[in-house]
Parts: structure tokens; sequence; C-alpha cells
């Protein structure tokens, strides 16, 4: 595995990008198998998880063809589920998405589980359920779901939970059903409304985007489309703290500020000092800050992502904060690696965790254990005193593209060391 080797407290100054969202990408290369005609997608994040999605559509037959560095064409005229690669779908979260696509296309197919971060116990029976409502046969083996449906029929699913990716499933699979398909509780993030537009764009019947409450009628077709992925709001709020925690000043550019509403106030609540733009934010040095109560909730409440990254930006903060997950039991199982760095955080219990600050971090080697976390001690390197190896780097790459040589470009100490 590689590592990144930072040497961290140096001022960050100047303007940083943000890249195509991976959590609106992955549904929207799904969203290219319901159709046998061409998809243009543009504005593509070239991270390790989305990699593997394209690969696995090749596998199945789907010609891909680049037209830019981040533009691909996509054709799914012809699928061999035979030759699916299992390998790549175990690597990802994302892949629970092709449920609901390869249904609306293939009446037989096997899947093994997707993979993911170890984020707590994230169990796929809320879409298997939903989708066995409109009328699939799923059958779990040791190593793979055997899945079978002859006709996708409308049904009226009351979801259990906000679960982003069992509505996106449910969409896909809806949108060629025959009759009217209800989702209550349907979880409403930005990368779901992404979704639904590159799926009315295709043609589809959707009503209720943005709401927990979508309602879509199938039809008998869809056609091609070109769409261009949102820029990733949890990339943004990355580059935000990291440049809060520097105490430069810096340009965050491809930010849509409507997606982190309650994110931006509760940094004016922490302290921090920046200026909304037009597709942009500037933060500026911050001298005081004060700590704060979060909790994670579903959109467009504070995003469960962007939990684990305010952390660093807390211990440096004046006084006792609060942070709460409902969602993940395991979202807070890195903490101890911060610990190790001399941050004071107390976890209460899988939900809960207290950070005391403000605290001085210092360097040592420390472990990525998922994409978030991993964001998270990457921050935690930059403000830390000497020199910070973060292992296991692979967990990064799979949401953050080349992360290392763009903060490099604003000020940052950090390198890539090869494995």
């Amino acid at each position: 595995m590689d590592k990144f080797i930072i040497h961290g407290q140096k001022i960050l100054n100047g303007e940083i990008e943000v890249r195509g969202s991976k959590n609106a990408a992955g549904p929207i290369l799904a969203a290219t198998l319901l159709t046998d005609e061409e998809c243009i997608i543009d504005n593509l994040p070239l991270v390790e998880d989305i990699v593997n999605i394209i690969e696995v559509l090749k596998s199945l037959g789907v010609k891909v063809e680049k037209l830019s560095e981040r533009k691909i064409k996509v054709k799914a005229d012809s699928l061999d589920v035979e030759k699916m690669d299992f390998d790549k779908i175990s690597k990802t979260r994302i892949s629970v998405l092709l449920f609901g696509s390869l249904l609306s296309r293939v009446k037989s197919f096997k899947i093994p589980p997707p993979g993911g971060d170890r984020i707590g116990v994230r169990p796929i029976s809320v879409h298997l359920k939903a989708l066995e409502q409109m009328g699939a046969k799923i059958l779990r083996s040791s190593d793979f779901y055997q899945v079978d449906c002859q006709n996708l029929q409308g049904a009226e699913i009351i979801l259990e939970e906000f679960s982003v990716t069992a509505t996106e499933t449910l969409m896909l699979a809806a949108v060629l059903a025959k009759g009217k398909t209800i989702i209550k509780g349907a979880a409403c993030e930005p990368h779901v409304q992404d979704l639904g537009k590159m799926l009315l764009g295709m043609g589809a019947k959707i009503k209720g985007l943005g709401a927990h409450t979508i309602e879509i009628e199938g039809v008998e077709k869809l056609n091609g489309n070109n769409h261009s992925i949102i820029f990733d709001p949890i990339e943004a709020g990355t580059f935000i703290i990291a440049a809060v925690v520097s105490g430069g000043k810096v340009l965050v550019k491809n930010v849509d500020c409507s997606y982190l509403d309650l994110f931006l106030e509760k940094l004016k609540e922490i302290g921090v000092n920046f200026e909304k733009g037009k597709d942009c934010i500037t933060v500026f040095n911050s001298p005081k800050l004060l700590s704060t109560k979060i909790q994670a909730l579903p959109y467009p409440g504070f995003p469960t992502d962007l939990l684990p990254i305010i952390i660093p930006l807390l211990v440096k903060a004046e006084g006792k904060s609060l942070l709460h997950d409902p969602l993940y039991e395991n979202r807070f199982n890195y903490v101890q690696e911060l610990r190790k760095m001399g941050a004071d955080v107390e976890v209460v219990d899988p939900h809960r965790a207290f950070v005391f600050g403000p605290k001085n971090l210092k360097g040592l080697t420390i472990e990525s254990w998922d994409i978030r976390a991993g964001a998270c001690l990457v921050i935690a390197g930059l403000m830390a005193e000497g020199k910070t190896t973060i292992e296991n780097i692979f967990q990064i790459d799979r949401g953050y593209e080349k992360i290392e040589e763009r903060l490099s470009q604003i000020g940052a100490d950090i390198k890539r060391m090869k494995s």
C-alpha cells in the first residue's frame, strides 16, 4: 500500500478546485445500463471507486469510450451478466446500485455482496425487501445473490430509513417498471437529485425530486442522455476545513453553497471566517475557534460524511464539542489514531463523542480506516507538528482524486510514497 508523508503546520494559500461528486457518479453510471442508446457522462471524478465501476460496466460488455480526461461515452446495447467482474464489485459500496439497473434489463443474474467503508453495519436488506415488493426474487448464498424477475411492477414502498442507496436503487428499478412506484421516506441528498435529473433527461417520469416522497411512472423505453455530474459538496467541505486549520487564505472553487447550508452555519458558529462567492468560498485566517454541538442528519441536515472531517477543526476549538452520528455505529473507529497524535477525544458510545480543545497534535504513523476518516487524518497531519505518515491510503484514493497533488499546489507539504 502507498503512504502519505506529511510535514505539518504549513500555511495554505491559493486556489483549489473541487472535482465531480463520487456519490453522484456511481448511480449515474449505473443508470447508463437502462438504455441501449449512447450516454455522454462529463465531470467524472477520477477516483478508485468510479474506476472500479467503469471496469464492472466493461466486464458486462458495455462499450466505454474516453472522450476527454473526465468525459466518457457509454453504450450498453448488449449485456453479458455471466462475465460480471465480481472482484471489482466487492471493492465498492456503489455496486449495490446494479441491483436496480440490471433488474430492468436482465431477467436473471448473480451478483456478489457490495464492498465499501468499515463504518458500521450497512445491510442491504432495505434495498432487497423493496425490490421484492416490486416482484424480484432474491436468494442469498455464501458468496453471491441470485436475482430473478420476469417483470418489475410498480409498488408503494415505505423505506425504514432515509437510505440514499436504497432510494437510488429503487429509482433505477422503477423507471422501467410497469405502473406507478411511490417511494416514501426517500432520501433527497444532492446526488439523489442528480440521478433524478439524469433519468429525467433519459425520458423517465419522476415527481418529487428533493422531497421525501418520490413518484415514478414507469415507461417502456429510455433514451440516451448527455449529463454533467455535480461537483462534490463533501470534497468542498474537506478543502474548506483544511484551509481553516492551516490559518491561510484559500479560494475553494466549484462549490454549490446551497448543498452545504447547515455545514456553513456550523462553521460560522465555530468562528470560521469565510465569504461566499459565485460557485466558490474564500476561507480566511480564523484565530478564535469555539466548541459546538453537531448531529449528523439526512439532507438537508449536517452530512454524515463531513462529521469525521470537522473533528480536527474542533480539536483546535476552545471548549467541549459534542458529535452525534445516529446513522453509523463505527463512524468514530479512527478516533484512536487522533488520540495517538494528542487529540483529546472521548467516545461516549458508538454514536457519540466529545472533543476537548484546544490541543496541539504531533505527527506519527497512523492508518486510514475509510474514505472520510482518511481525509480527517490528512487534515490532522496538516495541523500536526513534525512528520505524519498515513498508511492504507487506498481508502482515501477511493474518494479523493490525487488529494496530495492538489493540496501541495496551495502550500501543503504532502507526498505519496510508493509501496
